[in-house]
């Protein structure tokens, strides 16, 4: 790297070092939205440090492909040319850009009038022939290089270690957001070495990124801290019930909306009414806005509006979460009946106090689009640990007033003693 390089200090990388192409890139307004996404949503409700963005996660992901670009050239010369190492360097950079506010808290069609995950989003963006972004990417690298960069972010190009830098199930954005979530979540969750493992890569004779055998330890490691961070920061209680305080707000102020019975700014109207949102009216949507709509709603009239925003302001009274682990469809469906029985006889509506969240994951993908290790094996056969947390995860959370828990677990526990 040449020319004016800029250093940014990071608290997970220490130094990020951005050449004037990547500056370019970041200094659009476009990527600048990325400051206000905040990387965990409403997180920062469980682990109050927890605000960092999609902007530092995004310059920390195009770090490590840089890293980890520098260390496959070294390994396995010439396999990568300059041109594509270029363009996977600007897919990790980008492959955040099309995240709306709340991150995935917000990707929700109960929300936005004009759904569309953060990943379709971010193609149209850089389709916008108006968008700063896209300006500048095609100074940079022309219409048929944005195109070879859509076919690393979207796994077509033909040399699937591209993509698998960018997008695997050990590419450089896991390996950014799980390091900078531990971080800025306080959790200690396990830990591993970024670099051994960077050390332990190699491009497979069939184009596939593989795993040394001296690197399965690390790899180990990897994935055991990920399966964790799942279980005990993604899918902490308190973060889903507030992402459900949140999302009712907002539901709940589009029922209003297209009712006639309230106003909300241009920008927030367009996103819960306009079916034909343009991406300029998107890229005008981040958590500020969000965040002054919902301190706002804490005094509208509106009961159902106030009674949301205003658990979210003080958290005062909020809803419990029942005790009862891994609950199951079979034993709430079993229970339901009971369970709102029990609000409406203690004073309360089960249609707004009966909240339920349901966590869903995939567990380790083997094989098709499993961790490869040298010697044609996926990381399952060699890994008995691995192969522990291959099962998905799906339960139900399920939050109802403090004074009817207890009574709520009871139900549920006969309802899965009977299972």
């Amino acid at each position: 790297m040449v020319g004016h390089d800029r250093v940014v200090r990071d608290n997970v990388h220490r130094d990020i070092v951005l050449d004037d192409d990547i500056s370019r890139l970041v200094d659009t307004r476009t990527f600048q939205r990325l400051r206000d996404v905040k990387q965990l949503a409403t997180c920062h409700y469980v682990f109050p440090t927890a605000t960092h963005t999609r902007f530092v996660h995004s310059l920390g992901a195009q770090h490590l492909a840089g890293v980890l670009l520098e260390h496959l050239e070294k390994v396995n010369p010439g396999r990568i040319t300059p041109e594509d190492a270029r363009l996977v360097r600007y897919a990790a950079l980008l492959h955040d850009i099309g995240h709306p506010p709340f991150s995935h808290a917000l990707e929700n069609d109960r929300v936005f009038a004009n759904y569309h995950h953060h990943e379709k989003w971010g193609r149209m963006i850089l389709e916008d022939p108006d968008n700063d972004l896209r300006q500048v990417l095609i100074e940079l690298v022309g219409e048929d290089g944005l195109a070879r960069m859509f076919s690393i972010l979207d796994g077509t190009c033909e040399f699937p270690v591209l993509h698998e830098i960018v997008s695997s199930q050990l590419d450089v954005d896991r390996l950014d957001y799980l390091m900078r979530d531990q971080i800025n979540t306080g959790a200690k969750i396990g830990t591993f070495d970024v670099f051994r493992i960077f050390r332990s890569l190699r491009i497979g004779e069939d184009g596939h990124l593989t795993v040394t055998s001296s690197g399965v330890a690390e790899v180990e490691s990897y994935l055991m801290m990920r399966y964790h961070m799942y279980h005990n920061v993604y899918f902490h209680k308190l973060n889903a019930l507030t992402t459900a305080y949140v999302i009712r707000a907002l539901v709940r102020a589009r029922d209003l909306v297209l009712d006639g019975k309230m106003t909300v700014s241009v920008r927030m109207n367009r996103m819960l009414t306009d079916e034909n949102l343009s991406v300029r009216d998107y890229l005008a949507l981040t958590d500020s806005l969000i965040q002054a709509e919902l301190t706002a709603f804490v005094t509208h009239d509106d009961h159902l509006l106030s009674k949301w925003a205003t658990l979210l302001a003080s958290r005062s009274g909020m809803h419990k979460s029942v005790r009862v682990r891994n609950l199951t469809e079979v034993a709430f469906w079993g229970a339901k009946g009971k369970v709102e029985k029990i609000l409406t006889d203690a004073g309360y509506d089960p249609e707004e106090d009966m909240i339920v969240t349901r966590v869903s994951k995939e567990g380790y993908r083997p094989y098709t689009d499993g961790i490869h290790i040298e010697g044609g094996r996926d990381i399952i056969d060699v890994s008995t640990l691995v192969a522990s947390i291959t099962a998905p995860l799906n339960h139900i959370l399920l939050f109802v007033p403090k004074e009817c828990r207890e009574h709520a677990e009871d139900a549920i526990r006969q309802a899965m003693a009977g299972e």
